[in-house]
């Protein structure tokens, strides 16, 4: 039974050099940017709203794309931006698909529920720009973030919507009620409503839905708990879903397989699960 809900999302506090991983990944990130910039591969900060973080990058292939992949960043909503997971991009650019990936307002300055409402913006307009089928990823509060996407309750119009062929949610967030209990509520600023009507696992599917949830097996409990919670629950309500635990993977590691093109993680990405597999 949990008692310190602070802990249980304390991700950090139970990694070995934790504090080491935001250089890290904006180190790799800007090299990869440098790389396609060096290319004409790389459309950075294109605007998709008014606000000053509403911008994404487009990371292109070569050749005409197979489709769009969004990834959608974590942070409880709250920390880090665009800049830190370009690097991310490269497995599946290198299998031939565009690559956005959005900023949004972070909390305090926006709700859960405006946010959502920016990420919807930014695949909107993305999917104006590549043709073909859309897959969406995001890590932990990016996993709410899409799984959001695919619910009954969506802001992708139905035209945007029906084009998402594939969703992966990664160390995703799916019922937000617990975060009423920690102390970062102080800056998400959630109430019980918000929580409720932001939560995928207390909403239906838009059906038809192809969902994995994909959490690392070292991650911490709670975070395994809400990664079966909604393939669970998904899976009663008619979606083809299903929950993987990554070896040896914690919460800061377990994106890494992103970047690499042959990874089972980008195979789950780029490929819809089918009614036999789920």
């Amino acid at each position: 039974m949990i008692t310190d809900w602070d802990d249980a999302y304390a991700n950090g506090d139970h990694i070995a050099d934790a504090a080491t991983y935001p250089e890290l990944w904006a180190t790799q990130s800007a090299q990869f940017r440098d790389e396609l910039s060096s290319d004409d591969r790389a459309r950075l900060d294109i605007a998709y709203g008014d606000a000053p973080r509403e911008k994404y990058d487009l990371f292109l292939p070569s050749g005409t794309p197979k489709g769009l992949v969004v990834f959608v960043h974590g942070g409880y909503w709250k920390a880090f931006d665009k800049s830190s997971w370009s690097h991310l991009a490269r497995g599946a650019v290198t299998r031939g698909w565009a690559v956005c990936m959005p900023s949004y307002t972070l909390a305090p300055d926006a709700r859960l529920s405006e946010i959502t409402l920016q990420i919807g913006a930014a695949i909107t307009h993305a999917a104006n720009k590549i043709a073909g089928p859309i897959h969406i990823t995001g890590h932990s509060a990016g996993g709410h973030l899409v799984s959001r996407m695919v619910s009954d309750t969506s802001p992708l119009a139905p035209s945007v919507l029906t084009r998402i062929e594939n969703t992966v949610s990664i160390s995703g967030l799916h019922d937000l009620r617990p975060l009423l209990k920690t102390t970062m509520n102080d800056v998400l600023q959630l109430d019980e409503d918000e929580a409720t009507r932001e939560s995928a696992a207390l909403s239906k599917p838009a059906l038809p839905c192809s969902i994995t949830c994909w959490v690392g097996a070292d991650e911490r409990p709670e975070f395994v708990r809400q990664n079966d919670l909604l393939a669970n629950i998904w899976t009663g309500l008619g979606a083809c879903a299903r929950s993987v635990h990554a070896p040896d993977k914690h919460h800061f590691n377990v994106i890494a397989d992103l970047a690499d093109p042959d990874s089972d993680l980008v195979a789950r990405l780029l490929t819809p699960i089918s009614a036999e597999d789920a």
